[in-house]
């Protein structure tokens, strides 16, 4: 059974309240109990939510050398974070990156990504399904 650690960064923990309009109404704890459940025969998953860079740092640097796979959502942090884009080049884990929003039909800061380099791959713009298209990707992987 593979291991997969889920990765989100600043204010994804708002998710269901936070400007609804881009994100939905769900919030990603439900969100990832039902994907869990889905999954349960294939895959266990761990989810990792935090407000603060070096926290997310931490998490990838203690999990990304035991665990088959990370799905990264680093929110604001994909378009500022220089350190994050190295913490995945740090570990052998491979990484998907992925945004709920279309972040190409945003503000311009948001059109580009420091950490998909680094990543095998990126979704955007599906909403929450993007995180299982990333899952089914890395169980396939």
């Amino acid at each position: 059974m593979k291991h997969i650690l889920i990765v989100n960064g600043p204010n994804l923990n708002l998710l269901g309240r936070r400007e609804v309009e881009i994100y939905g109404t769900r919030t990603f704890d439900d969100y990832f109990t039902s994907l869990s459940a889905k999954f349960a025969d294939r895959v266990q998953l761990e989810y990792f939510q935090s407000n603060h860079e070096g926290a997310l740092i931490d998490k990838i640097h203690e999990v990304g050398f035991q665990c088959d796979g990370i799905i990264l959502n680093g929110g604001a942090l994909t378009h500022t974070s220089l350190a994050l884009a190295d913490a995945i080049a740090a570990v052998p884990a491979p990484t998907i990156e992925v945004h709920i929003s279309n972040i190409h039909a945003r503000e311009e800061i948001r059109h580009r990504s420091l950490t998909a380099a680094r990543c095998m791959g990126a979704i955007a713009g599906l909403g929450l399904p993007g995180y299982e298209l990333a899952l089914m990707r890395m169980l396939d992987f």
